[in-house]
């Protein structure tokens, strides 16, 4: 007895990428079905590929289209930081370290132009995706991790939502 032969789809790999204008409504998109992200208006994902292209990525198959994407700027206080917004993936895409690639990728772009060398993102708690994401590039870079919580779920004027756990990882090695 042979075994049959299985053909399974050939899945491109994404390619990090700035994001651009045009990318908004799929970010939207990709947000809005993550069913974990607080989805924002479209019209702000509109405005952060505007005015936070440079840190910000979005990766995209080989035909453009954008499959997942991280979201971020520098911290006015702090320029040594990047504050990450959101991170999403398409779900035909996860399960691949896309995550992981666009954070790497951002962070590195980051470090390199604007002298980055920590960064802080919330999380709720029971987004353990996120938790996994961030501590295991914290372990790769050698940077520690130190977590308060920054806004208690009461202070959100939209109903139940969990606290925002504020996650600060750094010093960041090369």
């Amino acid at each position: 007895m042979t075994a049959a032969h299985i053909d399974t789809p050939k899945v491109d790999t994404p390619k990090v990428d700035t994001p651009k204008v045009e990318d908004g409504a799929a970010m939207w998109r990709i947000a809005r079905d993550s069913v974990t992200l607080d989805l924002n208006s479209s019209y702000s994902y509109l405005l952060w590929c505007r005015d936070f292209a440079a840190t910000s990525a979005v990766a995209r198959r080989a035909d453009g289209e954008p499959v997942g994407f991280i979201t971020g700027y520098v911290r006015p206080e702090s320029p040594q930081t990047l504050v990450v917004w959101q991170v999403a993936v398409d779900r035909e895409h996860r399960g691949r370290g896309l995550a992981g690639t666009l954070l790497e990728d951002l962070a590195a772009k980051v470090a390199d132009t604007h002298g980055v060398d920590r960064i802080e993102t919330t999380i709720t708690p029971e987004n353990t995706a996120s938790e996994r994401l961030f501590t295991s590039y914290a372990e790769r870079r050698g940077a520690s991790v130190s977590r308060e919580v920054l806004f208690d779920g009461e202070l959100f004027p939209d109903g139940a939502h969990q606290p925002e756990v504020l996650y600060r990882i750094g010093p960041i090695a090369a």
